[in-house]
């Protein structure tokens, strides 16, 4: 990347971040940012409030009708079971079915990615979450319980097992990709998503390679920055190679029959570009956004059917 590239990036992305490279299945590097703290507070506090709101949607009726037969305490021991499967299955459900991200997240533009540049996978998922019992609300438990001992004495016990557990919270702090306990554990990491949107000078008007909707399919937004930030790359043999690379892998993955001249990769890809991300704009239009490759593409639905 040159410098007035990275100057470029700086001014138009808010400033300079950690940055770290990963390598997909396909063998390409890819330059991911490092989510910052204040991004990942702020997420967490969002989703923690929408957390809140939809457990107390469950805890008023079971407080209203199992209170009203005396029964508080089975009243508290449900919600707080039914409160420990909402928290838990609220972050779970989300990164599944948004590929690695909550509602928080997605405001905030973060992204949860496997570290060895392959598909996020459930059992990852479930791994990193279930961890955050024990970095982030058993800590919180313990906190709002502080103090609630014999007068005049230090429960030690409680003291030593909160800085503890406080003691992973601050994980992201004391560690270089700034991982929570449960990215460790579930070889993921936290990413910014680039904030720039598609540029349009790239796209051309006359085009001499076809694709079908098929084939343009194969790939997302993320796969399409991706190709955008290579086509940019000021021309050199290290850069003539990558695309090269790049077209051969395109070519397989969209199953592209006729060969593609040395002469015309560049062509190629630029006409590759400019169709997929026409196609990945109708699709936003119509509620269908494509965020990778690893997205489920959605059927499309027979206007003649009922």
């Amino acid at each position: 990347m040159t410098l007035v590239h990275e100057r470029t990036s700086q001014f138009l992305e808010g400033g300079r971040q950690e940055r770290r490279q990963i390598v997909t299945p396909e063998g390409v590097p890819i330059t991911v940012s490092l989510a910052d703290h204040g991004a990942r507070v702020t997420a967490f506090v969002i989703d923690l409030f929408i957390w809140l709101l939809l457990t107390l949607a469950i805890y008023i009726p079971i407080f209203s009708v199992v209170g009203y037969t005396g029964g508080n305490r089975i009243a508290v021991s449900i919600a707080l079971f039914i409160g420990f499967i909402v928290r838990n299955m609220y972050f779970v459900y989300f990164e599944l079915a948004w590929r690695g991200a909550t509602p928080g997240k997605r405001l905030v533009g973060l992204r949860v990615i496997d570290r060895s540049g392959g598909p996020l996978q459930p059992s990852a998922v479930i791994a990193r979450n279930l961890t955050r019992e024990v970095e982030a609300f058993i800590p919180f438990g313990i906190l709002m319980t502080w103090g609630k001992t014999a007068q005049g004495f230090v429960d030690w016990e409680q003291l030593s097992i909160a800085l503890w557990l406080l003691f992973f919270s601050a994980l992201p702090l004391i560690n270089r990709d700034r991982m929570r306990g449960g990215d460790l554990i579930a070889g993921t990491m936290l990413i910014s998503l680039p904030k720039r949107a598609l540029l349009s000078d790239l796209v051309e008007k006359t085009a001499k390679f076809i694709f079908t909707e098929q084939q343009l399919r194969a790939y997302g937004a993320f796969e399409l920055q991706v190709l955008e930030e290579l086509l940019r790359r000021p021309d050199s043999a290290d850069s003539t190679r990558v695309l090269n690379e790049v077209c051969e892998k395109i070519c397989r993955k969209i199953e592209w029959a006729t060969p593609v001249p040395p002469n015309d990769t560049a062509m190629f890809l630029r006409e590759f570009y400019t169709a997929e991300r026409a196609f990945l704009e109708r699709e936003q239009l119509y509620g269908k956004a494509r965020e990778d490759k690893f997205s489920k593409p959605k059927p499309l639905v027979d206007p003649n059917s009922d």
